[in-house]
C-alpha cells in the first residue's frame, strides 16, 4: 500500500486536474452557445439568396456559368475543416479516418492546424492552411474559398468539397464530405438554401419573388449571386464546425472532470485506509511495548 504522503500528493493533483477540466468545460460551454447563434444567424440569409436564385432560374442557360459544367475528375480538391487545439475527444480523429479512405488523387487545403499536421504527417499534397479565430468572420473565411475556388478554375482541381463535422447536438457531431462546385444545377442551389434557411426544399417561390427586377440583366446577377453561395456555404460550415469543437471539447472536459471526481473518491477511500491502518499499527506497537515492560 502506498504511504499517506504519496496519496495526499495525488489527491492534490487529481483535485487540481478537475479544477482546471471544470473551467475548460465552462469555457466551451460559453463558447458553443455563440457559435450556434452565429451560425443560426445566416438563416435569413440563406432565405433571401434562395428567393432570388428561385426567380432568376427559368431566365438564364445555366451552362453558361463555369461553377455548373461537368468536367472530368482526375484530382479532387477538399478543404478540410478541423480545430487548432486539441482535447476535443475523438472530434479529429473521425474527420482523418475519412481522409485515409479516399484512395482518388486529391489535394487539400487545411482550416485549421491539426488537419494541416495530419496532411503534412501522412504526406498528402497540401495546397495551404489557414486558421480562423472563434468569431469565424465572413473576411477570414472569404479567403479559403476565393483560394480553392480560384484552383478550381485554373484546372488545378477538378472538384470542391469541404469535409468537416458537422453539429447534430451537443453530444453527436458526424463528419460529413459536401460537394461544392460543380454545381449540379441552379435549383439544386436552390434547395440547398431553404434547407440551411430552415424551409422546405420543395416550397414554391411567392409573387413577390416572380415579379423580381434584375439590373443589369439575370446573367450578370446569377454570375455574381453564385461565387457568393460558395463562400456562405464555406462560411456557414466553418461555423458549424466550430459549434462541433466547442461541444466535443465541453462534453470531453466533463468527461474528465466527472473521472477526476470519481478517482478522487477512490484515492480518499485508499488515504483513509492507509491512515487507519498506520495507526491501527501504532496502537499494536504500543500494546506491544506494555506487554513486553
Amino acid at each position: 500500500m502506498a504511504s499517506t504522503r504519496d496519496i495526499r500528493r495525488r489527491i492534490k493533483s487529481v483535485k487540481n486536474t478537475r479544477q482546471i477540466t471544470k473551467a475548460m468545460e465552462l469555457v466551451a460551454a460559453s463558447k458553443m452557445k455563440k457559435a450556434q447563434q452565429a451560425a443560426l444567424a445566416g438563416r435569413p440569409y440563406a432565405e433571401l439568396m434562395a428567393r432570388m436564385l428561385a426567380a432568376i432560374a427559368d431566365r438564364v442557360e445555366e451552362a453558361q456559368h463555369p461553377f455548373l459544367v461537368k468536367r472530368e475528375v482526375k484530382t479532387r480538391g477538399i478543404i478540410l475543416v478541423t480545430s487548432d487545439k486539441g482535447l476535443a475527444g475523438p472530434l479529429n480523429a473521425n474527420l482523418f479516418k475519412i481522409v485515409t479512405e479516399i484512395k482518388t488523387p486529391a489535394k487539400y487545403v487545411a482550416v485549421g492546424r491539426k488537419g494541416a499536421q495530419f496532411i503534412a504527417r501522412t504526406h498528402r499534397d497540401l495546397l495551404a492552411d489557414f486558421s480562423v479565430t472563434d468569431r469565424v468572420a465572413f473576411a477570414e473565411v472569404k479567403v479559403v474559398a476565393e483560394f480553392m475556388v480560384k484552383q478550381y478554375l485554373e484546372g488545378a482541381v477538378d472538384t470542391v468539397e469541404i469535409l468537416w463535422p458537422r453539429f447534430r447536438n451537443t453530444l453527436v457531431q458526424t463528419p460529413t464530405l459536401l460537394p461544392l462546385l460543380p454545381l449540379a444545377s441552379v435549383r439544386d442551389v436552390i434547395a440547398d438554401l431553404k434547407s440551411d434557411a430552415g424551409h422546405t426544399p420543395a416550397a414554391a417561390p411567392g409573387a413577390a419573388e416572380q415579379q423580381m427586377i434584375f439590373e443589369p440583366d439575370p446573367l450578370s446577377v446569377l454570375n455574381a449571386l453564385l461565387p457568393l453561395y460558395v463562400n456562405r456555404e464555406i462560411h456557414q460550415q466553418v461555423l458549424d464546425a466550430k459549434a462541433s469543437e466547442h461541444s466535443a471539447r465541453m462534453v470531453a472536459m466533463k468527461t474528465a472532470k466527472d473521472n477526476a471526481t470519481k478517482l478522487l473518491g477512490e484515492l480518499t477511500l485508499e488515504y483513509n485506509k492507509a491512515r487507519q491502518a498506520a495507526i491501527t499499527q501504532e496502537i499494536l506497537e504500543i500494546a506491544a511495548a506494555q506487554f513486553a515492560a
